[in-house]
Formats: C-alpha cells, structure tokens, sequence
C-alpha cells in the first residue's frame, strides 16, 4: 500500500531519518516507537504529505484516503458537537445530494437510447454502489454511538464545541477521523487527552478497525493490545519487527545481544588475522599466506553494532519524613466552581504509606480534588483536611501555567533550591536528561516531555512525604515511565496520582477513588482487581447507563423494559456483550422519546399553522426525524429480542 523508500531527513548538518525503507501493509497495525525527538511524528507528517523529506520518498497509492491525528491540532468554533461530527459524512451526503440530482434529471429527459441519458444511468449505479458501501448504518447514530465511546454524554452532544476543553475537542475531531472509515489511520498519541473509560473503548474500535493503522502512543498495554508489529526508531534508523510491543521488547534485547556477540567474534578473528600479518610480513615463506589474509580482511563485511541510545531517567526520591497516621481526610465533602457542583457527599481518607490512584472520566473532579489537597481550592461543604506534619509535593497537570517561560531550566530548580542541595543541581538535572547547554535553555522553548522531566526534577529537591502527581506521564516516553514507576514504588511516602495509564497504575497503586456522576466512590486493591471484582474487563461499561423515560411511551412497553431490567439487575453474573446491549437499549429508549417529542410538537403547528410558520421546513424535519426514529425504533426492537 504505501511504501518509504530511501527517506533521510536532514536539519543542517543534524540527520534526523537516515535513509530509512518500510511497507505499510493493508491491514497492518503497526506501532511506531522510540525516545521522543527520535522522528515519530515527522514520519507521519511525511506519509500525509505535511512534511517534504531531504531525500528519498514516500509513494502513496491514487485515491487511498488517510486518517490523521496530529498531538495539536486547530479546533472548529460555531457547531455543537454532533453537528461537528456530523461533518466526517459530508462527501456521503454530497453523493446523497448527487442521487437526487441525477433521478430527478432522469425524470425530466426522454431521450432514453442518448449516450448522455446511458452515462447519467451509469452513473446513479456507480453512486449507488458507494452510498451502499458506506452507508451500513444511519449516519447519526453512527456520530452518536462513536462521540459516547469517547466519553461525551448525550445530553452534552448539543452543546457548542466551544464550551469545551482542547482535550474534549480532541476527541471530537477523533471522532470525525473514526467517522469517515479512511483506509490508512495515522494516530499520534491519541490516549493523551482520553480518560480510562475512553482508551478501552478506542481500543475495542481499532482492534475490530478493517484499514491500516500506524500509531504513536506510550501506553504499553494499548501498543500490545491494538498492534501487530512494531517498528523502532533508534538514533536515525528503524528496526522493524512483525510483533506487538512487549514481544518486540523481548525481540529486540536478543536481536543486540545476538549482534553484540557476532561482533565481539569477529574482532577477535580480525585481532587474529592481523596479528597473523603482522608477524610474517616479512617473511619470503609466508608471503602467499599474508596476501591472502590481506585480500581476505578486504573483502570482510564488516558486523556494526546498532548505537542504542541509553540515556533514561535516574530517578530517586529522597527518603520521606514521617507524619501521622492520617495523610490526608475529607469528610462531606461538596466541591465545586461558583454555582456548578463537582462532586459531593465524599468520604475520602488517604493513610500514611498508601498509593493511592484517582480514576474516572475528565471533568469528573479528579483534578479538582488535587486543588482541595493543595490549599487552592474550598470545598463548599464538608471538611478536608492534610494530616500532622505532611508536607506535600505537587506535580500539577498544567505545566504550561505552573512554569516560568522566561526562566532558564538551571533557573527553575535555583530559584526553590535550598542548602546542601544547591550544590547537586547540575547532578539532578543530568538525572532527568537535562546535559551540556540543556540546562541554560529557557523553559519556553521546551517540548512538553522535557517540561515533564523538569517539573518532576522540582520534586526531588525537598523531602516530601506526601506527592500529589496529577498526570505525570503525559509526554514521557516508555523507558523513563517505567524508570519513573519503579521509583515511586520504592519510595516510602504517601503517593495519590491521576493518570488514566493502566500499566503505569498497575501494581503501582493499593486503592483507588472512582469520579463518576458527581460522586466518589472508594475502591480497595488494584486496577485489575477493580475490573476483576466489578466482572468487567473495561472500565468504560461503568460510564455509559442512560435510565429510560417513559412519558410517551406505549404503558405495555414500559413495563415490560422495567420487568427486563428488574430480571436483570437480580442476575448474579451478567455477560459483557449482554451489559452492552443493555447500556444500548437504554441510550436508544433516551433518544427515540426526545425524537418523539419533537414530532409531536411538529404535528401540533402542523395541524393549526400560524402566518409565521414555514411549512415546507417543519414538513423536511418531520420526515428527517422520522427516518432517524425509525432507525432507532427498528434497532431498538432487533436489540430487545436478542436479550429476551
């Protein structure tokens, strides 16, 4: 399908990509790795065309339509959130309109044996095969089941884009990629702005995904469970391996190993010969044996072993200091900004030495609940309170706004750093990978990894006994997330982070506090644990339960929809695929009264119109409503027999 033939990239005398050749296959799903700064994301920018290279090229087949997700992306204003989505149909509904201009032209001609009559009929036939393809589903329920997926709710789907977040909007525009089926996805870090619940539902939607798919992420467990090969960058050059990450780990380490040790033969062979040459140069005797040696290191292919660059994180955290029992208490808690409320009537109680993980979907308060540890924010009922003699460190989410950018990296730690310490500030920063002219850089020109590393440096100059870390791994590549995990688990404080990085959480953290639904629920042991004891193997089935509204609904189908889920909620063990037909049904219960609704406030004007009232348009949206109700009450009812 596309093909990277001899591509080297090149900034002045800096090689980037050094004559790098790779297939992307159909079907393939490969997952693009290394340190960041390694060229992950300028392959992809090359592959859409974003980005010329020095030299070589990258051959995309006429016609193939590609997906791309950049890290930063301009986002839309003016449409609310389904109508935006609504957009990845457009060339769907330009055909849609083509259709009809061409019956309707059809209609009117009469000149049936013309070639322009046959080549309009030829043409409604080739229309008609692609809206068929492409139209398996109604289009907005499509919008709808894609935009809940990743985490919006369906009462949010009318709201303006604008009143929502970059990370939301993110998701919108994902959305829009996944939406428009291309036959190549190109996906650079997609799981950055997603919340827990939302990576296990993109996850489910890009192993069943039929196209292509090249993605850049550092969340080992959704590399291992979406990809089927890897494909390394290591100082300018690839290694491409036809296995998921953690087999590539494996594959990799023996490939060096392997290399190293032909190496090492083969130098000492070379030791050998020339010390064989060495020796009877000279001597009349000898002279056929030493021309042959010489001719034979000549033509010696040379074994190279791959540079790996080995520069990660040394984290340590200096030794805690103790405090009491308590580290940190809300009792009642109700929190939340001016006349919106968070959460409320939370029990929270973080004791010493615990690790303790903060999940749940964004804007639930996980964040927020960070402000109330740090003194920046009041709960508006309730108590919350840091227990005797903690002291803690705060690693804020929004480094953009916590970091001076008119301060140097150098400066950053100066400026806090008290006593002895200030002595082993060059020391810290080479720990955290800031070496050489890296540490008179001013914050401003730092990439959101490096920031990263810097404000978790910051952490390191104080011994505090309670880290508050919201989101430290965004940014952060594989290797040091995992140098990070290991020091956090040595460290014999108390630690409260949010992340939505499952692997990072796992086996790092004891308890866990649910955000969901402005409540907050306490969760002891594990990420694993947590899904094992709820029977689930995503967290994404605890967000998405829409109660049915029975208003206008026929009396005999309510009562059968409550007698099912009576039957249902008193069942021990209910399937995965069962609890996600239900969570369905109820979402269409939801939109099929609000659609019927509408009608009836359409038939009501209908049936007494007003001077004022356009007719035409209220009859185009009783019809478009209908179709739409009709879709749904026709899934509703194949939906409601299946679990019967």
């Amino acid at each position: 399908m596309i093909s990277i033939n001899s591509l080297t990239v090149a900034y002045g005398g800096f090689v980037l990509l050094n004559d790098i050749n790779f297939h992307i296959s159909e079907n393939d799903k490969i997952g693009l790795v290394g340190k960041n700064g390694a060229g992950k994301s300028t392959i992809l920018k090359l592959i859409c065309g974003l980005q010329s290279p020095t030299s070589g090229k990258v051959a995309v087949p006429g016609g193939m339509k590609i997906g791309y997700l950049p890290q930063i992306m301009e986002h839309h204003k003016g449409r609310t959130v389904i109508e935006e989505a609504m957009l990845a149909f457009a060339d769907m509904f330009a055909l849609e309109a083509e259709l009809e201009a061409i019956s309707m032209e059809l209609a009117q001609r009469e000149d049936y044996e013309s070639q322009g009559y046959h080549d309009l009929i030829v043409r409604m036939n080739d229309v008609n095969d692609r809206l068929s393809y492409s139209r398996s589903e109604n289009p907005r329920v499509q919008a709808e089941k894609t935009l809940i997926g990743l985490g919006f709710k369906y009462e949010e789907l009318e709201r303006l884009t604008e009143t929502f977040s970059q990370g939301w909007n993110m998701r919108i525009e994902l959305a829009k990629i996944l939406l428009s089926k291309p036959d190549v996805l190109l996906l650079d870090e997609p799981t950055n702005h997603l919340d827990i619940e939302s990576i296990e539902w993109l996850e489910g939607y890009l192993k069943d995904y039929r196209g292509s798919l090249v993605l850049i992420s550092h969340d080992r467990k959704f590399l291992d469970n979406v990809t089927n090969r890897t494909v390394e960058i290591m100082v300018g050059r690839i290694h491409d391996y036809k296995v998921p990450y953690s087999k590539y780990l494996e594959l990799r380490k023996e490939r060096l190993a392997q290399q190293q040790a032909a190496y090492e033969n083969q130098q000492r062979m070379i030791e050998k010969t020339e010390e064989f040459i060495e020796r009877f140069r000279y001597k009349p005797t000898k002279s056929n044996q030493v021309q042959s040696r010489v001719k034979q290191l000549e033509k010696l292919e040379r074994i190279e072993v791959d540079i790996e660059d080995k520069s990660t994180l040394a984290v340590k955290f200096p030794p805690a200091p103790r405090s009491g029992d308590i580290a940190f208490k809300g009792v009642d808690l109700k929190v939340g900004y001016g006349e919106k409320i968070v959460f409320s009537d939370a029990q929270i109680e973080v004791r010493r030495g615990e690790k303790v993980a903060l999940v749940g979907r964004n804007g639930e308060g996980k964040t927020t609940l960070m402000r109330v540890i740090m003194n920046e924010l009041d709960p508006k009922e309730g108590s919350a309170k840091i227990g005797y003699n903690v002291n803690v460190g705060y690693y804020a989410q929004n480094q953009e706004d916590i970091l001076d950018k008119e301060d140097t990296v150098f400066g950053t730690l100066d400026r806090i750093a008290v006593g002895d310490i200030r002595l082993k500030l060059r020391d810290i920063l080479g720990a955290f990978l800031f070496k050489g002219e890296d540490i008179d850089k001013k914050v401003a020109v730092l990439s959101g990894g490096e920031r990263a590393r810097l404000a978790m440096a910051k952490l390191i100059l104080k011994p505090y006994n309670l880290l508050a870390l919201d989101e430290p791994t965004n940014h952060m590549d594989i290797r040091s997330k995992d140098i990070l995990k290991q020091a956090l688990k040595s460290y014999d404080g108390t630690l409260i982070i949010v992340s939505h990085d499952r692997d990072f959480l796992d086996g790092l953290v004891d308890k866990l506090y649910e955000f969901r639904d402005g409540k907050v629920k306490e969760h002891l042991g594990g990420v694993q644990d947590f899904l094992e004891r709820r029977k689930l193997e995503t967290l994404n089935e605890l967000e998405r339960h829409y109660k049915p509204v029975a208003e206008e609904k026929p009396v005999e189908v309510i009562q059968k929809k409550e007698e099912a889920k009576q039957e249902y909620e008193a069942k021990k063990y209910i399937s995965k695929e069962e609890r996600k037909i239900r969570n369905r049904i109820s979402f269409l219960e939801k939109g099929i009264e609000e659609l019927e609704e509408k009608q009836s406030k359409i038939e009501e004007i209908l049936a007494n119109p007003g001077p004022e009232d356009d007719i035409m348009e209220l009859t185009r949206s009783y019809l478009e409503n209908k179709r739409e109700l009709d879709f749904k009450m026709a899934e509703w009812e194949k939906l409601s027999e299946s679990i019967e």
